[in-house]
C-alpha cells in the first residue's frame, strides 16, 4: 500500500512554531500522547508563576489568586467542552469522579451496571467490589468494538448505569455517545462515559450527546499532566444528586468553617473532593490554552492525517495492526508484537517513545508531531530483530 502524503504541508497551523512549544519534541520521537501528553512550556511558565506566588505570598496566595486559577481552568475546560462551569467538576483522578457518583445514586431494585471488557479497567472495579451491584461485562465480538446491540440486549429496568469508555484504550474504537445515551435513557438508566481516552482528539459538545455524566482530564491528549479529572454532570441532575462522601470544597459557605453547617453547593462543585492539586491545575491550564488556540477541529484533523500515515506505512512494512473500521477510528494505533515491552525499550534507545499494552505496541500521535516522527518509528521497530 502506498504511504499517504505527508501531514504537514497542509496543516491549519504552523507546526514547528507548535513544535517548539514542547521541549520533548527536539530530543524524542514522541508518540504516546495517549499515556502522557507532552509538557509545554507554557504549562512550565504557569507552574512557575504557582511557585513563586508561594515563595512570595505562601497562603495568602489562594486569596489572591490561586482559587481564581481553579475557576479560570474551570471556565476553560467547561467551554472546551462545550458545556458550562455550573456542571463541570474538578477532582483528583477518574476513579475518584467514579466514585463520588456511585455515592450519589440509589441503587434500590436497579442494582445492574452494565459495561464491557475493552473498558480501562477503574471502571468495571468501582462497582466490583459492591456486593449489592450485578456488574455485566459485555465482551467485544472482534477485539476491537462493542455492538450498540449488545448494550441494548443488557440494559434494561433493573439497570442503574451504563458506564463504558468514549475510546477503547487498547483498540482507539469511538463510541457513539448518543446512541449509548439513547439506548440508558429508554431503559430509565444513567449514562456514565469514561472520556479520558477521548477529550482532545475528538470534537465534542457534551449536552448535545445526552450522556449523564462525563470524565476527562488532562494527563493524555489534553497535555496538562496527572493528578486531575473533569467531571460533567448533567445540568438537570446536578441539583438532584447528594454524594454521600463530600469535602469542605463541596459545601455552600466553605471558608465559615462550620462543622453544623453542611450545605451542598447549587452547581457541580458539589461533587468536589477537597484541595485540588494547583501544580496540575497550573499545568492542566497551559495545556487547555495551547489546545484552545489550535482548536480541537484542526487537531482533530491533524491526528487523523498523522494515523493514517501511520496505518500506511506500518502495513507497508509488514507490521499486523488491529485497527478499528474508518468510521470510529481515532489516533490510538495498536500493532501486534511478540514482544511489546522489549519492542519499546528498543525503540526508546532510538529515542522514540512509545507504550505497549498485552500483546501491542500502542502509537499515539498527536497535533504536534509529523510525518518524520511517523516514519521514525516505523523504521526503528520494522528493525527490532534484525
Amino acid at each position: 500500500m502506498a504511504a499517504s502524503p505527508g501531514p504537514d504541508a497542509d496543516t491549519a497551523f504552523d507546526v514547528d512554531t507548535l513544535r517548539a512549544e514542547f521541549p520533548i519534541l527536539e530530543r524524542k520521537a514522541y508518540l504516546s500522547s495517549c499515556s502522557l501528553g507532552a509538557l509545554s512550556r507554557r504549562s512550565e511558565a504557569h507552574l512557575a508563576d504557582f511557585t513563586e506566588r508561594w515563595h512570595d505570598m505562601g497562603a495568602s496566595a489562594w486569596y489572591v489568586d490561586w482559587l481564581g486559577r481553579i475557576e479560570e481552568l474551570r471556565g476553560r475546560v467547561s467551554g472546551f467542552l462545550g458545556t458550562t462551569p455550573r456542571e463541570l467538576a474538578l477532582l483528583p483522578s477518574t476513579s475518584v469522579a467514579l466514585g463520588v457518583i456511585t455515592e450519589s445514586v440509589e441503587a434500590g431494585r436497579r442494582n445492574r451496571v452494565v459495561c464491557t471488557d475493552l473498558d480501562f479497567p477503574t471502571l468495571a472495579y468501582q462497582w466490583a467490589v459492591k456486593p449489592d451491584i450485578e456488574l455485566v461485562v459485555l465482551r467485544s465480538p472482534d477485539g476491537v468494538r462493542i455492538d450498540p446491540e449488545q448494550f441494548e440486549e443488557a440494559v434494561d429496568e433493573h439497570t442503574l448505569f451504563l458506564a463504558t469508555s468514549h475510546v477503547f484504550f487498547t483498540t482507539g474504537y469511538v463510541q457513539e455517545l448518543g446512541v449509548l445515551a439513547d439506548i440508558a435513557r429508554r431503559a430509565g438508566a444513567y449514562c456514565l462515559i469514561d472520556g479520558y481516552q477521548g477529550a482532545g482528539q475528538v470534537e465534542l459538545t457534551l449536552p448535545r450527546t445526552g450522556v449523564d455524566f462525563y470524565t476527562c482530564g488532562p494527563l493524555k491528549w489534553l497535555c496538562g499532566g496527572p493528578g486531575l479529572a473533569y467531571l460533567y454532570v448533567r445540568d438537570e441532575l446536578v441539583e438532584r444528586l447528594e454524594p454521600r462522601i463530600t469535602s469542605w470544597f463541596a459545601t455552600q459557605r466553605q471558608f465559615e468553617f462550620d462543622p453544623e453547617g453542611f450545605e451542598y453547593r447549587p452547581d457541580a462543585r458539589r461533587f468536589e473532593m477537597g484541595t485540588p492539586a494547583l501544580p496540575t491545575v497550573h499545568t492542566a491550564l497551559g495545556g487547555q490554552e495551547i489546545v484552545d488556540e489550535v482548536s480541537i477541529g484542526a487537531i482533530v484533523e491533524r491526528n487523523r492525517e498523522l494515523a493514517a500515515r501511520l496505518i500506511d506505512r506500518a502495513e507497508a512494512a509488514g507490521l499486523r495492526l488491529r485497527l478499528a473500521d474508518a468510521d470510529h477510528r481515532s489516533a490510538i494505533v495498536m500493532i501486534h508484537h511478540p514482544d511489546p515491552p522489549g519492542a519499546v525499550a528498543h525503540l526508546h534507545a532510538h529515542d522514540v517513545i512509545v507504550d505497549h499494552r498485552p500483546g501491542f505496541v500502542r502509537v499515539s500521535p498527536h497535533f504536534y508531531n509529523t510525518a518524520e516522527d511517523i516514519d521514525r518509528f516505523v523504521d526503528v521497530l520494522a528493525a527490532y530483530g534484525d
